[in-house]
């Protein structure tokens, strides 16, 4: 079901943030938005609180004409079959119940259950079954409860005052350690403080810790904050990597760790870590970056508390129904913009900046394949000139500059003599980098996709983006956020994506601003003149 939103009502801000929180947008052209309402935006939405009769209210309060009674009954429909097959646990075995036979003959026949029994579902094949019933349109309500874990005491700090947006998302999360708790997404913006909830969630739970990271610098970072915000000690973290492999009762690793394997047909090798101890709570960081790989193994860990922790759930992929499955629903979510109103992020100004390829070109981007059209609009000469200005003007900021490929950032790096961190740089290097940034050593650094990650560098305030991939809205996403965190004086930050004029690269782009119209976010258009 689509949902035209008019941008120029004087209630459109109003009605986009109510939007949001049970639909997701389409398109969004200048005067017009499309939100599309699907299963899955309903069963996550009832997941955050938000039911299909309020879904409906809204509709009926926003709308400019009644709203046809066929909208609602399939609002109605889809809503009330979250929650219709539950997951239960009877004398250490699980079942399937739901009150609807001939829901549940349809669940039996998609499971391939014997006919005239009880459907019994195995540990093993827990997660396996909650994703073929959502593909068959019931997502499971486990309440199968979880394994006894390892008990381990985890403090917060006493010094560290929690927001009160980060104790509402913690308690979501845990609802008062029931079984109707312990496991789904957290959707904060970057900058909002997700590892803060993360480790508020792991005081609740008071149990050993997995946490899954994007790589070795989110990693450490993880493993700073926990020093410095709760009472564990170095002995109590282990990090296992590609460089240490320790096991302690809180464990932090990679997905690039989890995922190595001698060839592709070889097991994972570091698998092995989801059963080193009996962890009681798997923090899924940047759950919207989670491996394929990751997802099987998490299908048969369904008795472990999981978290997952995102700026956007979506997926470029389409395996958001596999979190959904897998991790649990979203439990909590804050438009962007109510917080930078509140001062906990940054005021963010964002601008589109137009380059026109050269002569040369042109005629090489006019002949091209339509994949290669993107790589040569993408890596487009011109726009080291509209860099160049936009680095004067903000002479006295700090600069994040991110490209998409190697090549071009490297010129980058070279033609400004400032430093740049790709996927190869060492991992001391990288360090030393970001320390030299954040003392204001450096001003400005180059970066390459590495930049889509949770790198933390609180002073950044303005990010220029050279190159992207493709339409990726969640990179986006992630880009802006690395500017994001609260600034003590001028709490503002500018976003800017040089894009080349006339050419595949600007389809491209309007997709990817996609996700931040939806949060509230504006792109100015500023054509450079060469």
């Amino acid at each position: 079901m689509s949902v035209l939103l008019e941008v120029m009502n004087p209630l459109f801000e109003e009605a986009r943030d109510v939007l949001n929180s049970f639909a997701e947008l389409q398109k969004s052209p200048e005067y017009m938005h499309t939100y599309k309402i699907t299963p899955l935006s309903l069963w996550n939405a009832a997941g955050s609180g938000v039911t299909t009769e309020m879904a409906i209210e809204s509709l009926r309060k926003y709308a400019k004409h009644e709203i046809p009674e066929i909208v609602a009954t399939t609002i109605e429909d889809y809503g009330r079959r979250y929650g219709k097959i539950r997951l239960i646990e009877e004398g250490g075995s699980f079942y399937l119940d739901c009150a609807d036979d001939d829901v549940l003959a349809e669940a039996r026949s998609a499971l391939k259950s014997p006919a005239g029994e009880r459907i019994r579902v195995s540990q093993a094949f827990r997660g396996e079954a909650k994703q073929i019933l959502l593909k068959i349109g019931y997502p499971v309500m486990d309440l199968a409860g979880y394994a006894q874990a390892s008990p381990f005491q985890i403090s917060l700090n006493s010094h560290l005052r929690l927001r009160w947006y980060q104790t509402e998302a913690a308690e979501a999360f845990h609802a008062g350690g029931s079984v109707t708790g312990g496991s789904g997404v957290i959707v904060l913006p970057c900058g909002a403080g997700k590892t803060v909830v993360g480790m508020a969630v792991m005081e609740k739970v008071n149990a050993e810790v997995l946490v899954l990271t994007t790589g070795i610098t989110a990693l450490r970072q993880w493993r700073d904050e926990l020093l410095d915000k709760t009472l564990l000690g170095v002995e109590d973290i282990g990090e296992y990597s590609g460089e240490v492999k320790e096991i302690k009762p809180v464990t932090i690793t990679t997905y690039q760790t989890l995922t190595q394997r001698r060839d592709k047909n070889s097991p994972f090798i570091h698998f092995e870590i989801f059963n080193k101890r009996n962890w009681g709570l798997i923090i899924y960081d940047e759950v919207h970056m989670l491996p394929a790989p990751v997802f099987r193994v998490t299908s048969e860990i369904q008795s472990k508390r999981r978290l997952g922790l995102t700026a956007t759930l979506v997926r470029e992929d389409g395996l958001e129904t596999d979190v959904f499955s897998l991790i649990g629903s979203k439990k909590y979510d804050l438009p962007w913009k109510s917080l930078e109103k509140a001062g906990y992020i940054a005021e963010a100004f964002c601008t589109e900046v137009r380059v026109a390829l050269s002569p040369e070109e042109r005629y090489q981007y006019a002949i091209a394949e339509k994949r290669n059209k993107f790589r040569i609009a993408a890596e487009n000469t011109n726009k080291l000139k509209a860099l160049s200005a936009l680095l004067q003007k903000h002479k006295d900021d700090n600069v994040l500059i991110i490209g998409q490929y190697i090549d071009q950032v490297k010129h980058i790096s070279t033609e400004l003599n400032v430093p740049l961190i790709t996927g190869s740089t060492k991992n001391t290097e990288r360090e030393r980098i970001y320390a030299a940034f954040k003392s204001g050593e450096l001003k400005t650094i180059v970066v390459s996709k590495v930049a889509n990650f949770a790198i933390d560098l609180p002073d950044a305030n303005v990010a220029i983006e050279m190159s992207g991939a493709f339409g990726s809205r969640q990179e986006e996403a992630q880009r802006l956020g690395r500017i994001l965190r609260p600034k003590p004086d001028d709490n503002r930050a500018w976003f800017y994506a040089i894009v080349s004029e006339d050419s595949i690269e600007m389809d491209f782009s309007a997709k990817r601003q996609m996700f931040l119209t939806e949060q509230g976010y504006k792109y100015s258009i500023d054509r450079y003149e060469i």
